[in-house]
């Protein structure tokens, strides 16, 4: 599977093999000749440190900063700033997310870290940075963004200690101290309400909070729509919209057509079909009956829509690994399901022929692994080359036809062009 695929076409045998559809004999070229390498028929710019990784980082490090210096006001007033705005990065990250995810990183990885070591004997890491946090927030009893932070906190820590197996595997004290870190975050942000503030930071938290919740289903398709409502040009919304509504979660099958069909209706005048695509995007990824069940024409329209509105590098490059990789990822495990992929998987073609300029690495690596945001990357250079190696190597395979004929791809600012040899 391309899931699995780990190296670069590097080797002349192999690169030979897959794009010319041959085996190649070395010991029978009576000269010898030079080895072959992916740049003598293929030519990409690779964004090996992307402008909006850059920014994220630096977003993350801010936060980071201010709360280790307990400037907890300016910390609020940034959150609330560009929450206010819905100020976002150049990949349409949320400044406002970034800046609290920074706020509580160290609370957060200093429990991962603990829950991580099977020896551990010292029980101050598992509660000493919540504890601390809880005291600012009795300093700032009336401001929702301090109160937001040390919730999501909260939140963090009780997928720490769930983790992310199905519940008979879980012990029973992992289930107990999650329940109790959500019923915390629940109690803390029970005062604020994001519609009423406007705030689509606040309402996200409300909607993750669901997962701690005992409610019912059409509980999650309002609150996720009253968060859609305040943010609509943020995806990320719709795609987890698209993942609660699973029936592992809190939906159905026939909620999430429904409530896809009504997030495109209600975001047609900025992503036209795209909204239907975005809340079907990592449930199909996830789920074989959700995607045997997708509209694939309604989904592929979703695609060119959101190609059309959002050009950027970073979306392009999300779409082009969602379709070659991601998706490629459990072929064989249903029938229905296996037909809708491959026609989706076909809209990679015209997305890398039409709209792929450049190859972001960490993209197409997190693409590999379904988007797991809580996946934790132990070198991020080689997850990055990884990623470089998986792009390349498709990029070839889908041109193999015009380098066969002799022809090198070089892509440029205005898409791939053929240079003969």
């Amino acid at each position: 599977m391309l899931k699995h695929s780990r190296t670069l076409l590097s080797s002349l045998p192999d690169l030979t093999a897959r794009l010319f559809g041959r085996a190649v004999d070395l010991s029978a070229q009576k000269q010898p000749r030079s080895p072959v390498r992916l740049e003598d028929f293929l030519s990409i710019p690779v964004a090996e440190h992307g402008r909006d990784e850059a920014d994220c980082a630096r977003l993350r490090a801010h936060g980071q900063f201010l709360a280790r210096q307990e400037r907890w006001q300016d910390l609020s007033d940034a959150i609330r700033a560009a929450d206010a705005t819905r100020e976002t990065t150049e990949g349409g990250t949320p400044v406002a997310d970034l800046l609290a995810f920074g706020a509580r990183s160290d609370v957060v990885l200093a429990v991962e870290e603990a829950l991580q070591d099977s020896h551990r004997t010292d029980q101050a890491p598992l509660i000493d940075g919540i504890r601390a946090l809880e005291f600012v927030r009795q300093d700032h009893p009336d401001d929702p963004y301090i109160a937001l932070i040390v919730a999501l906190t909260h939140i963090d820590l009780a997928w720490a200690w769930r983790g992310t197996g199905w519940d008979t595997i879980v012990p029973r004290l992992n289930r107990e101290k999650c329940a109790a870190h959500f019923d915390r975050a629940i109690e803390i942000l029970s005062p604020w309400c994001g519609v009423k503030m406007d705030s689509p930071i606040l309402q996200a938290a409300c909607c993750a909070l669901l997962a701690g919740r005992r409610t019912s289903q059409r509980r999650v398709a309002d609150c996720y729509e009253a968060l859609i409502d305040l943010d609509r040009h943020n995806s990320r919304h719709m795609r987890a919209l698209g993942n609660h509504l699973l029936p592992r979660w809190f939906g159905s099958y026939a909620e999430l057509e429904l409530e896809a069909r009504r997030t495109a209706a209600r975001t047609q005048d900025i992503w036209g079909a795209g909204g239907y695509t975005w809340v079907y995007l990592d449930a199909i990824a996830q789920d074989e009956e959700a995607c045997a069940r997708v509209d694939v024409d309604f989904f592929i329209d979703g695609l060119r829509d959101i190609a059309r509105a959002r050009p950027e590098q970073e979306t392009i490059n999300l779409l082009a690994a969602y379709c070659t990789v991601t998706l490629r990822g459990n072929i064989g495990l249903h029938e229905e399901a296996d037909l809708n992929r491959m026609q989706i998987c076909d809209a990679a073609d015209w997305l890398i022929r039409d709209h792929l300029t450049e190859v972001h690495p960490m993209i197409w690596a997190h693409a590999s692994e379904g988007f797991d945001n809580n996946m934790r990357v132990s070198s991020p250079s080689r997850f990055a080359a990884r990623g470089r190696a998986d792009a390349l190597q498709i990029i070839a395979s889908l041109f193999r036809d015009e380098i066969r004929n002799g022809n090198r791809v070089v892509f440029t600012p205005e898409g791939p062009q053929l240079h003969g040899a």
